[in-house]
């Protein structure tokens, strides 16, 4: 990956900017005036064909937005989002980073999006000491990039094996065959899915990748059926995945379809209608959990947006909370985040539990993983049935 470090500034002319949680009169516990805000710098897609997932989490952030600055801000002041639209794209991830680092207000930076896009921005952060919080960064590099790389995201080097221990040693198949996006996350996490299928004795009997701009899938899905696989994995986002679900079925693959957490959203169901029904996959977040934490959040989910959460917003909502937790109780300067989340522990969260991290690998360790199945125009906990019956 090429190293942004030192060269121009990118001039990126469309950028959307949203400021999130300012402009508030008051505070429950705070001051009459809310002045100089707490300031978090987000880079992630408000436009673009990501779009969607920047709605997702604005609607996670702003909830708990409401919650930090509704219980007294960060000792009185409030809480803040500055929110550059990067539409998930690396020269715009970097034009953003720069200007960022070059605030001295913002004293954390969440996003981007993919980890390409993070981290193509990387070294401007740790060049500019400036934590970059990756909260939807699955790739194991991410947080190797320097000791101001942090994520509440769990690795893909956890995930796709997870997602293929279950499609093989739960679900029954041997012979699967593996659709995946042809990015850099869905390269690694498919070579890894590969890695594991095998070390399970099972042949991956095809892998196929595609564009994430793609959406005519019926060459792909031939070559796929004509590799007669006994299942199909998806190494996938809910929108992509659902509409190769769609076309899989009419190319006349009736085989069990196994899906990574990324498709985990009532909007997966929504837009693959009957052709997700059966569709298997694992989720990080489950709002039938019955811990307090998921269903409180749950609760005030539905009450505000009048929809089920998802994982995308139950990520964003949490991360929000986490680094609230941070600030209070390390302070709000840039260095104070830096330490304080080498030091934070047991904050309550909704996809974790309790958050402390491993401070070699700068992740959150013991991420609850629940099995699922799509019945009747939702997803609910699998009922422990191989998908093909063993023999």
């Amino acid at each position: 990956m090429r190293d942004p470090v030192g060269h121009p500034a990118v001039t990126v002319p469309t950028r959307r900017t949203l400021l999130l949680g300012a402009g508030l009169a008051a505070l429950t516990h705070g001051t009459a005036r809310a002045a100089d805000p707490v300031l978090l710098g987000v880079s992630g897609p408000l436009t673009g064909p990501a779009a969607q997932y920047g709605a997702q989490w604005k609607k996670g952030f702003d909830l708990a937005l409401d919650e930090v600055n509704g219980g007294g801000g960060i000792k009185g002041r409030p809480l803040a989002l500055q929110f550059e639209d990067s539409q998930n794209d690396p020269r715009q991830s970097v034009a953003i980073a720069q200007k960022f680092v070059g605030n001295p207000a913002i004293i954390a930076e969440l996003g981007d999006f993919s980890s390409p896009a993070s981290m193509a921005a990387s070294p401007i952060y740790q060049r500019g000491k400036l934590v970059q919080f990756g909260f939807t960064n699955s790739h194991p590099d991410f947080t190797k990039g320097g000791d101001y790389m942090w994520s509440n995201s769990l690795s893909q080097s956890e995930q796709s094996p997870q997602l293929v221990t279950y499609a093989i040693k739960d679900l029954g198949l041997r012979r699967p065959a593996i659709l995946h996006l042809n990015t850099d996350w869905g390269r690694t996490s498919k070579d890894l899915a590969v890695q594991t299928a095998k070390a399970l004795g099972a042949e991956v009997v095809a892998t196929e990748g595609y564009l994430p701009e793609e959406r005519d899938f019926r060459s792909t899905l031939v070559r796929v059926r004509d590799a007669k696989p006994d299942g199909l994995i998806l190494i996938s986002y809910y929108a992509d995945g659902a509409l190769i679900a769609r076309q899989t079925r009419v190319a006349g693959i009736t085989q069990p379809i196994v899906a990574m957490g990324s498709v985990y959203s009532p909007k997966f169901i929504e837009l693959g209608a009957e052709a997700v029904e059966g569709v298997y996959t694992q989720s990080n977040f489950f709002p039938d959990e019955p811990r307090a934490e998921v269903q409180d959040f749950v609760r005030r989910f539905r009450a505000r947006y009048n929809e089920e959460p998802d994982a995308f917003n139950a990520y964003a909502y949490d991360t929000i909370l986490l680094l609230a937790a941070v600030l209070r109780q390390f302070g709000t300067t840039r260095q104070d985040v830096h330490d304080g989340l080498a030091r934070i522990k047991d904050v309550p969260s909704v996809i974790f539990g309790r958050v402390a991290f491993d401070t070699a690998t700068r992740r959150v360790a013991g991420a609850n993983t629940a099995n699922m199945q799509v019945k009747g125009g939702k997803f609910v906990a699998w009922d422990g049935k191989p998908a093909i019956p063993r023999t």
